[in-house]
């Protein structure tokens, strides 16, 4: 969920892919700091100057607070008190893991993805973990020095992962192959787990059988991220564009809802809001992305 490229061409879908599901030679590399001396017209709380590149956001079910998965670690940012004319500063959470994938599972529950930071007494790739402490410390579930899961959705009940394969678990531990004609970069999930749509360089894709046959999704918008606003039918996507479309049918048809500044890098969909971390600066919308502001 990163590269300077826009994204409105067949030349910006692959930049996409491979700046967001990898993160690539940066990432390998250790990344480093941003370039800051270009303004961006994109609204928002800046990011620290070391995150090199933000792979996806979530929001804590309990606290509020809204969590940033990047190739530093986690980031979060905790929700303004009082007025909430205080400045909100990003905190780093946790040890340094290269967060691949993430995915807020329910309350009191984050699972995630990656690789860990030289020093961290971690497998490589750490296969599937979570946390059940805000962050803090992480627990490895399963497939350790196996799997390195650059999509991942997930909810109470299920957990779906793509590392090369499209796979699920749910108990986090036993996994199932699932179709394996896709290559999905963004995965949004239902509560039961059935209904799943992810985008992919062909176009988006939907499956009503919890993954194990996808089809194309006729006529809907080229999007790149996609989220899933619980316990309801509404999923949200953003477009190669920075269009922000909305579907009230599980992902059959789309309408448009408005317009993200900047290049887009996550997305983040409940009941109450969008966020989006865009030119490295995460903003919220509560009119389904035709606004967006600071908090």
């Amino acid at each position: 969920m990163k590269q300077t490229t826009r994204l409105s061409t067949a030349v910006g879908v692959v930049a996409v892919l491979v700046a967001v599901s990898a993160g690539c030679a940066s990432d390998e590399s250790g990344g480093g700091g941003r370039d800051r001396d270009a303004e961006s017209a994109v609204v928002g709380i800046d990011l620290p100057t070391e995150v090199s590149h933000v792979h996806g956001v979530g929001v804590d079910l309990e606290a509020g607070d809204i969590l940033v998965a990047s190739h530093e670690g986690l980031y979060v940012l905790p929700v303004p008190e009082g007025s909430g004319d205080e400045p909100v500063v990003p905190e780093r959470v946790g040890p340094g893991i290269d967060l691949m994938g993430f995915s807020v599972a329910e309350p009191g529950r984050y699972v995630a993805s990656g690789h860990p930071h030289e020093g961290v007494d971690m497998p490589n790739p750490v296969g599937l973990i979570e946390s059940r402490d805000g962050g803090a410390t992480w627990q490895t579930l399963s497939r350790a020095g196996e799997s390195d899961f650059h999509a991942l959705a997930a909810t109470s009940e299920r957990v779906v992962g793509f590392d090369g394969g499209l796979r699920a678990t749910e108990d986090g531990d036993t996994w199932e192959a699932l179709d394996d004609g896709i290559e999905p970069f963004s995965l949004a999930m239902a509560d039961g787990g059935r209904t799943v749509v992810a985008t992919t360089q062909g176009g988006l894709t939907r499956s009503t059988d919890g993954g194990a046959a996808f089809a194309p999704v006729e006529g809907a918008p080229p999007l790149a991220l996609v989220d899933w606003v619980p316990d309801t039918e509404v999923v949200f996507g953003v477009a190669l564009d920075g269009g922000v479309h909305r579907s009230e049918d599980s992902g059959e048809t789309w309408e448009a809802t408005g317009q993200v500044a900047g290049e887009v890098q996550a997305l983040h969909a409940d009941a109450e809001q969008l966020v989006v971390v865009a030119d490295h600066r995460v903003s919220r919308s509560t009119d389904a992305g035709a606004t967006f502001r600071s908090w």
